[in-house]
């Protein structure tokens, strides 16, 4: 263990004085979270060789250079590319049962523990640059692909395994002994880590595990879009679906009704939540894991992809004691970041701060949250029943679903709480109409209501293969525009690449449409106006339409005209 603080270190090797160390400490109190060795790379006190050198001091450890050795590739066969990546670590030697690694981020005491359980070996831990790590990443390690096919050509040869799998497929009862025994083995363990590690590295939302008559294929959901990944045997769908049953704390047995789980891990010092469905089809059980990381989510209004304009008025609104503000848009248009960034913004000492949610996706200091059961009768109705009792300020509804826990919104509003909640609705205007149609009277809507936030989330162009280009008069067609329409105005596509996959897209941004309920507003909804005399009165006003900030995206180069036109198609 360290003796010397990192700080301390950095002035006994002569890098800082003890005026810049207490600068350092100060900005590393504000910075929470962040590590100290990172904040001083940021203030540019040191740089990655002096942060090297200071880590190996700190720890006792030997400092190398990694462009100066040549790692067999026995050695490299010890650790996984995806587990390289994400702890930032690469294996150099191998010898008496013990596994040298070099890593960059050696104060990351949890990853080393990890590493240790993880490999099965004592390991020797050397420190070098952040540099020299991606370095050897690149020069040795093959991509994910070649990976995964290497196990699965594992899995293939290995016929003891095989003859148990397909000794169980084909019975008609199964033995659970041995299907769960079948599931522990290493391969499959090996080949599900593997899964894992890639759907956490490439930031995915989704892994899918699907059954067919003649085959089991797996599937990664990134960026909203699915990429299957080689497919496994089929015979080994009932050992792949166990063992992710065994992970969750499912029941093995039970192979006819739906389960839903939860698997816990924490990977690179990062907890990661796993939230898993699973559901009789069939050729087989289909499993579905949610993955929920904490630390790739963006909490900050800032970077939900709002335009200047609209985060001062969103912002004015959410710092309002009281009222209703409604977040809509479909299944997986970012509606709970959106919320949980408002909340995070809004979270004060002074303020109580409740949610209800199903399930509560990411744990949040200081924000009391509750999950709902409706198994138990513990319904978003019931649980809002219960927090106004608590005595909260602001209050996050997870989803208005039906005309109870709307009434009970609308009341908690009228009396004095702040309630943010969702609604699923094709744009803010029609959000208005939905709630008609739940039985809340004009005059309540009116009277609480605030502001309507609609969202989708649209593909970002690949940074690494951005090109600009003439878009042809067929393309132009899908977002209204006539060729003198767009002439002058900048059209950017992806070429595709190796960090994009060759999709020619990497990670999303949102759109956003903002109605603000004002006294025109009011007057309409109190009439029983349409939702386009609504959409009219609210663009007089300055709403931008959901449209409109596609194209904005478009013009600045964040988006393409593909994007943009799938997901504001209702607008035509």
């Amino acid at each position: 263990m360290a003796t010397r603080r990192l700080e301390q270190v950095f002035v006994d090797l002569g890098y800082i004085d003890d005026e810049q160390m207490e600068l350092l400490m100060e900005e590393h109190q504000q910075r929470h979270g962040e590590k100290m060795g990172q904040v001083a790379l940021s203030l540019g006190l040191v740089n990655e060789d002096k942060l090297a050198h200071a880590f190996a001091e700190q720890f006792g450890y030997q400092e190398i250079n990694l462009t100066d050795i040549t790692i067999p590739p026995e050695v490299l066969a010890h650790m996984s590319e995806p587990m390289a990546v994400l702890y930032k670590a690469v294996p150099i030697s191998f010898r008496d049962d013990v596994l040298t690694i070099a890593m960059c981020e050696p104060d990351n005491l949890l990853a080393v523990d990890e590493l240790k359980s993880s490999l099965g070996y004592e390991i020797r831990i050397v420190v070098t640059t952040p540099k020299d790590i991606q370095g050897a990443l690149d020069r040795y390690y093959a991509v994910d692909k070649e990976s995964v096919e290497s196990i699965l050509k594992d899995i293939e040869n290995d016929q003891e395994l095989r003859k148990m799998a397909t000794a169980l497929e084909s019975g008609d009862s199964m033995d659970l002994m041995s299907v769960e025994t079948l599931s522990e083995s290493a391969p499959v363990k090996k080949l599900l880590n593997m899964v894992f590690l890639i759907g956490i590295r490439d930031h995915a939302s989704d892994l899918h595990f699907e059954p067919f008559e003649d085959e089991f294929k797996i599937r990664i959901k990134s960026d909203g879009t699915l990429y299957e990944m080689v497919p496994p045997p089929r015979h080994l769908a009932s050992a792949i679906t166990t063992r992710i049953k065994v992970m969750s704390k499912l029941d093995i047995a039970e192979r006819r009704l739906p389960q839903d789980g939860r698997i816990q891990l924490t990977v690179a010092g990062n907890p990661i939540d796993f939230r898993v469905s699973v559901l009789p089809t069939m050729f087989g059980e289909s499993v579905v894991c949610r993955i929920l990381d904490k630390s790739v989510v963006m909490l900050d209004l800032n970077n939900v992809g709002m335009s200047p304009a609209l985060i001062r008025q969103f912002r004015e609104l959410i710092k309002l004691p009281n009222g209703i503000m409604l977040v809509t848009g479909p299944t997986g248009s970012g509606k709970t970041t959106t919320l949980y960034a408002a909340l995070s913004e809004l979270n004060h000492i002074q303020d109580k701060l409740m949610t209800t949610e199903d399930p509560v996706e990411y744990d949040m200091d200081g924000i009391v949250q509750i999950p709902i059961d409706a198994e138990i009768g513990n319904t978003f109705a019931q649980c809002l029943r219960s927090i106004l009792r608590q005595d909260p300020d602001k209050i996050l509804v997870g989803e208005i679903r039906d005309q109870e826990t709307a009434e009970i919104a609308v009341q908690a509003s009228l009396t004095g709480h702040l309630v943010f909640s969702t609604l699923h609705t094709n744009d803010a205007p029609s959000s208005i109409t939905r709630l008609r149609d739940m039985g809340i009277p004009a005059f309540l809507i009116t009277a609480t209501v605030q502001g309507i936030l609609a969202q989708r989330l649209v593909r970002r162009i690949c940074t690494e293969c951005k090109e600009k280009f003439v878009p042809d008069a067929e393309q132009l067609l899908e977002l209204d525009l006539t060729p003198k329409e767009a002439e002058g105005k900048p059209f950017y596509r992806g070429r595709g690449c190796v960090v994009c996959n060759n999709t020619g897209y990497k990670g999303r941004t949102a759109i956003h449409e903002f109605m603000v309920i004002n006294d025109e507003i009011r007057e309409l909804i109190n009439r029983g106006a349409s939702t386009g005399e609504m959409r009219n009165a609210g663009a007089r006003n300055g709403m931008v339409t959901l449209r409109a900030a596609g194209m904005a995206k478009i013009y600045e180069g964040i988006s393409s005209i593909e994007e943009v036109a799938r997901e504001t198609a209702l607008e035509m």
